[in-house]
């Protein structure tokens, strides 16, 4: 396609600025660039903010459906979208006009009563929500807010909130577009792309949860998931090594002022024992705060300033001590994520950040004092100067392609038989950063066969050269394989390795689609007790494929090791099933593109 299809479509360059060891990020940053221009994209320059924030502020409009190829892309229901993260390679067949599939989800209703109370914030009703229903608890379902707690919730509270929905492994999260909405938008001189969306009064739901927001308290996700919550009184006292507050969570004009006010408010500075970090989650949230003096008093109070980026939410800096107890206002907490693998790394509020931060030890912010008073702006500061349009005429455009960037690899079509050894068996909630890490690894996104040297390094730092001896294999997984990040390197990396199938006892819904993509099979047990009947190394054989896959839900797994025969399931739909056989999306792509 020479021009996208879309209404519009942004590339973000957030997750991967640092330009550090070589050349690799800035050929990246110019390619990203030159290619955005040449195909209809906007290009959001590095530093000029996390995807996300800057979506909601600049591009967002109430009853769209955005698709991205971030997990974290329902962010935007905040707004009243329609918001759903995918991988890189649904998002570029939609850009290019071909359909966007997803299983029809349920809708739970969960109903928000009464108002936070001083210190509590939007981070501690989805850290609840969470400790309710888990990290697998939201797949296959839509999240929608409901009720008079609603009201009382700006626009980036609710982001907050729809933001970590991706921890539950919800297809989407989403609130209503009402007066809330339309002053945000009206501050952000948008207010002609704001339309009312509220749900009917005898709407139906498949499930509904209710929380009591007069009664909620600060809460905390413990290591090393995000769904390990407790109150935030069971673990008081803990001493605390470093604080970083940020991420597409909580790094909105609100919460930096409330850190900042918390600051100046008490007269208080970053206790000497705990390092300090502050990510604005936009230029325009960090250009607003140098202007108010809010900034200054951050930095006065001893915390270290960081570009409007993802960073250490993905482990590109400011890892932790070893051993080191971080509280970070992020979504994640998975072990290794941070950079330092026995790191203890906690999930908090921007309240609970900044009380530990002047403590130096998890403290209750209500302990703090009078809860500052924040007041959104009637007008937000608005330079779009770092949105670069796309090119009137793109074949005037040269793609740049630096040394780093290498061809995709292909997937070659489905044989009627696969037969290989199990390469590793894993445990329940493997992440996508289990399977390729973020971090330092960032810089060989676009250098497949490099990146392919970092698949579960973390678990076994020689797993690529043993599935390159084997000719590739097998993977083994537990419940909710694949949860986490839209990494589609995570399904890219193990399929340029020869990994065949991966067998699991469920998975995350954005990595099945993208082992699809990329013409891996990802089956399940029948019986999950067929997960006991498979050991590291053994050899595995699945045969007639070709005519099993249409036939019906069911294949046969032999276990050649133990002359055993383990009943799995796949899952696909028809369309899935022709994408498998072909060897992936790409390929079905070409072949239905006319």
């Amino acid at each position: 396609m020479d021009r996208v299809k879309t209404d519009l479509s942004v590339s973000y360059v957030d997750h991967n600025t640092l330009q550090y060891g070589g050349y690799e990020n800035a050929d990246d940053h110019k390619f990203l660039q030159t290619i955005a221009s040449k195909h209809g994209v906007y290009f959001s320059r590095p530093g000029n903010g996390i995807c996300h924030q800057v979506h909601l502020e600049r591009f967002g409009v109430p009853g769209k459906t955005l698709l991205g190829s971030d997990s974290h892309t329902p962010t935007a229901g905040g707004l009243g979208m329609l918001a759903m993260g995918a991988g890189g390679l649904d998002v570029a067949v939609a850009m290019g006009g071909g359909e966007f599939n997803i299983l029809y989800p349920k809708v739970v209703n969960v109903v928000l009563s009464g108002k936070l109370q001083p210190w509590v914030s939007a981070k501690d009703i989805i850290l609840e929500l969470l400790r309710i229903m888990t990290v697998k608890g939201g797949v296959g379902k839509v999240i929608e807010y409901s009720g008079e707690g609603v009201k009382s919730l700006s626009v980036p509270e609710r982001a907050t909130i729809t933001n970590m929905g991706a921890e539950l492994g919800a297809t989407s999260s989403v609130f209503p577009s009402d007066d809330v909405t339309k002053a945000f938008m009206k501050a952000q001189k948008r207010e002609g792309d704001w339309s009312e969306l509220i749900a009917d009064a005898d709407a139906t739901y498949d499930e509904t949860i209710e929380i009591d927001l007069d009664t909620l308290e600060p809460m905390i996700a413990q290591p090393h998931m995000p769904d390990n919550v407790v109150k935030l009184s069971e673990l008081e006292g803990m001493k605390v090594d470093q604080v970083c507050v940020g991420s597409c969570t909580n790094s909105s004009y609100r919460d930096l002022m409330v850190v900042s006010k918390a600051f100046s408010d008490e007269g208080k500075t970053v206790n000497p024992e705990v390092s300090m970090t502050i990510s604005p989650g936009s230029r325009q949230v960090l250009d607003m705060m140098a202007k108010n003096g809010a900034l200054s008093g951050m930095i006065e109070a001893g915390a270290r300033i960081l570009e409007s980026t993802c960073g250490p939410c993905i482990g590109n800096g400011q890892s932790p001590t070893s051993g080191g107890v971080s509280l970070r206002t992020f979504n994640r907490n998975f072990i290794g994520r941070s950079g330092t693998q026995n790191a203890k790394v906690y999930l908090v509020s921007p309240e609970v950040a900044v009380a530990a931060a002047i403590t130096g030890e998890i403290t209750d912010p209500r302990k703090l004092g009078a809860y500052p008073k924040i007041d959104m702006p009637s007008e937000f500061l608005v330079d779009d100067s770092m949105i670069i349009a796309p090119a009137e005429a793109g074949n005037n455009v040269e793609v740049s392609r630096g040394p780093n960037i290498q061809a995709l690899p292909i997937s070659e079509p489905l044989p009627d038989s696969l037969s290989g050894n199990v390469l590793i068996k894993l445990e329940d909630n493997i992440t996508t950063d289990d399977i390729t890490p973020a971090g330092t690894w960032l810089k060989y996104r676009s250098n497949v066969p490099k990146y392919s040297e970092s698949v579960f390094a973390g678990i076994n730092p020689t797993f690529h050269e043993k599935a390159k001896a084997e000719k590739g294999g097998f993977v083994v997984g537990g419940e909710n394989y694949g949860q986490g990040s839209s990494r589609e390197h995570a399904a890219l990396c193990p399929m340029y390795l020869g990994i065949k199938a991966v067998i699991a006892k469920s998975f995350a819904r954005i990595h099945k689609d993208n082992l699809v993509n990329f013409g891996i099979l990802p089956l399940t047990f029948a019986d999950p007790s067929g997960y006991d009947g498979i050991d590291d190394g053994d050899e595995l054989e699945l045969s007639g494929l070709q005519s099993g896959l249409k036939a019906g839900n069911t294949l046969t797994l032999k276990n050649k090791t133990k002359g055993t025969e383990i009943a799995l399931e796949h899952g696909y739909t028809e369309r899935q099933v022709d994408t498998i056989l072909a060897g992936g999306k790409l390929n079905y792509t070409k072949q239905n593109a006319a």
